[in-house]
């Protein structure tokens, strides 16, 4: 949303509050984040949020145009909504920790293989118009953002399409705007520290 331009108000919830699951439930029936509340809707689930925005702002691009390459990022944003949970439990989204390599098992190892295999793709096929997945910023890129911040976080060692992908989205303003936000957070989380109980910060 920021990145397109689409005005919106952000209420931070940490998930260590005691609160969280009942504040959560009367917004949602799930009980989890993200929602997206506009008016009286409520709506959650990331794909979700995705599609309600895309077909409100249809001029902001948030997919592709074209409809067999929007069924591609469709498909591939899906898949990472998803899948992937060994990478996911392996390398927790954690901003604050210093650029330092995890060694992957097997199945994360065959996560990071994959995504990579899915940004190749995407970038020689459908990315000649920008630097994203599919030219500019959208939909699907916004799926991928918090692998490229787990990608950098633990130096895991990626192809030059990546690399120079990884780049682009760190590159973005809305992407450092989101990095500061969560350096300024100042709970911890145990489960997402991975040297724990030693918690290791930038500077």
């Amino acid at each position: 949303m920021k990145v397109a331009g689409i005005p919106f108000q952000e209420t931070l919830i940490s998930l260590e509050a005691a609160d969280f699951k009942s504040r959560l439930l009367e917004l949602s029936g799930a009980g989890k984040v993200p929602v997206l509340i506009d008016g009286e809707s409520r709506i959650w689930e990331s794909l979700a949020i995705l599609e309600y925005l895309a077909e409100k702002f249809p001029n902001a691009g948030l997919w592709p145009r074209e409809p067999a390459t929007r069924g591609h990022a469709r498909a591939i944003a899906s898949e990472m909504h998803a899948g992937f949970q060994a990478l996911r439990r392996q390398l927790p989204m954690n901003i604050w920790r210093p650029v330092i390599p995890r060694p992957l098992d097997a199945d994360a190892q065959a996560d990071a293989k994959r995504i990579q295999a899915i940004w190749r793709e995407c970038r020689t096929r459908f990315g000649s118009g920008g630097s994203f997945l599919y030219g500019g910023f959208g939909a699907a890129d916004a799926m991928y953002a918090p692998v490229v911040s787990r990608f950098h976080t633990y130096a895991v060692e990626v192809d030059g399409t990546a690399h120079d992908y990884i780049r682009a989205v760190m590159a973005l303003p809305a992407f450092s705007e989101w990095r500061q936000a969560a350096l300024r957070e100042p709970w911890v989380l145990p489960h997402d520290e991975v040297d724990w109980p030693q918690v290791k910060r930038e500077g």
